[in-house]
């Protein structure tokens, strides 16, 4: 079991340029997954942790409904947003500038084959992260994601997530409200969800928050509910 993990921060990246670059590092470590399993070999597989920002981009998974997007293409150019179908889990959401994304490629073999105590270790490490800077975060039943005043009516999300997993080898992830424009999530029914408030942590703290520290952060906690070893 490898838990060396590469830590890779992308920058501003386009999203489908995102998308592709993960595509890549699955495929190959499937291919060395496929190889040991054919040939009886043990070659150890990667693992990786990307951290990345996107410009305005609206993406739709598989069991979403894409009329949860409230534009049209004018309305999209408007915007300067983008719009894409893709292949992780879960409803629609909105990517941008001031948004932390994560992307870990891993291979569960390496940790844990869970899918469900994957997102569940993913959502504790940002649960973990707001807590540092004194904000109190938990999950809402029955949904995915982290999620503030979650049991009452002011219940609002600021960090959804989507993966997609295949023969146990991790893609997309998360997406966590750190300095976002959240006028954008008035474009979408947010993960399909109508009744629920989307925030983020300049909101909530009234003032923007330095990105490299919640990513300092956040790494830290994956790392340590993971035990991963990270290689910067």
């Amino acid at each position: 079991m490898n838990k060396n993990v590469k830590f890779v921060d992308w920058g501003m990246v386009d999203y489908q340029e995102a998308w592709d670059r993960q595509e890549l590092l699955l495929n190959e470590t499937v291919a060395i997954k496929t190889s040991n399993r054919n040939n009886g070999t043990t070659e150890q597989t990667p693992n990786y942790l990307i951290f990345c920002e996107h410009p305005h981009v609206y993406t739709l998974g598989k069991s979403g409904h894409s009329e949860n997007l409230l534009l049209d293409e004018d309305g999209l150019k408007e915007k300067h947003a983008t719009y894409y179908k893709i292949n992780r889990g879960g409803d629609i959401t909105y990517h941008g500038p001031g948004q932390l994304v994560g992307y870990p490629i891993l291979d569960l073999d390496n940790f844990f084959t869970d899918i469900h105590l994957y997102l569940r270790t993913l959502e504790e490490a940002v649960i973990l992260t707001l807590a540092d800077f004194g904000i109190p975060a938990g999950r809402y039943p029955g949904f995915t994601g982290v999620w503030l005043d979650a049991d009452n009516d002011k219940a609002r999300k600021i960090c959804a997530m989507g993966v997609r997993c295949s023969r146990w080898v991790t893609m997309h992830g998360f997406a966590f409200n750190v300095n976002t424009n959240l006028d954008y999530f008035k474009n979408i029914v947010p993960c399909g969800i109508d009744d629920k408030d989307v925030t983020s942590m300049q909101r909530e703290l009234g003032h923007e928050v330095d990105m490299n520290t919640v990513k300092e952060v956040l790494r830290t906690h994956i790392a340590d509910l993971f035990h991963m070893e990270i290689a910067l």
